[in-house]
């Protein structure tokens, strides 16, 4: 990376230390990419929420010239050249992702779905590829959403990127009421009302988990979201 950036990948897994590289596909890909500009910094054996992870990485690194990257531990790293591609996408938005939504509407569970029936939005509000299975080709389905670098108001939290400049200047963190579903809703919401932009990149991934939605602690993240934004 031509400006000598580094790149703190965070990731928090149930795993320890060394079934991480050996187990988890996060683990596995990144094992691949030996560079001095990339740092992960694991949390292993991890019973935390996310949202308290990613501010504890904040607090360690913020003070540093950085990229953050937050990701899960079960994604398929297909793209040799990911890193150009996150720092291309942060030379035009805020934060990054793999796949978001250009609108928002009231009492949107997701990113993608615009109903708690978890019915689809319409295709053109949506944008990014995700593969989804655990191994390649994705022997499950190719998610085509639609066609990506696009500005967007919501990305899917398998994996944002975003400089340590753009945190600290605007005083964006994590919402550590969210353990793990909505803390990238609520993040993304916080990025808008602070006038962060946010933007899908091309980046080829497989992830390996669907999601849990419609479970008990997603309903009970969904009534914190609410009752926190009110919409």
């Amino acid at each position: 990376m031509g400006d000598g950036i580094k790149i703190q990948f965070i990731v928090a897994t149930r795993e320890c230390d060394e079934n991480f590289w050996k187990n988890t596909a996060t683990g596995r890909s990144l094992a691949l990419y030996k560079s001095q500009h990339l740092n992960v910094v694991l949390y292993p054996v991890n019973q935390k929420g996310l949202s308290e992870i990613y501010n504890s990485a904040i607090d360690q690194y913020a003070g540093e010239p950085c990229i953050f990257v937050f990701a899960h531990d079960d994604l398929h790293i297909l793209d040799f050249y990911w890193m150009h591609s996150v720092l291309n996408g942060l030379n035009h938005f805020g934060v990054v992702g793999c796949a978001g939504n250009i609108s928002r509407v009231p009492y949107q569970p997701s990113w993608a779905f615009k109903n708690l029936q978890l019915e689809w939005d319409e295709a053109k509000n949506l944008s990014g590829v995700v593969g989804h299975g655990s191994q390649f080709p994705p022997e499950n389905v190719l998610s085509i959403f639609g066609p990506p670098f696009q500005q967007v108001k919501l990305l899917d939290g398998l994996f944002l990127a975003v400089l340590s400049e753009t945190l600290r200047k605007n005083y964006l963190r994590f919402d550590e009421k969210f353990n793990f579903h909505f803390y990238d809703m609520d993040f993304c919401r916080q990025a808008e009302i602070r006038g962060v932009t946010m933007g899908t990149i091309p980046l080829s991934l497989i992830h390996e988990s669907g999601g849990n939605f419609g479970s008990a602690s997603w309903r009970q993240g969904y009534e914190t979201y609410i009752r926190k934004w009110g919409q």
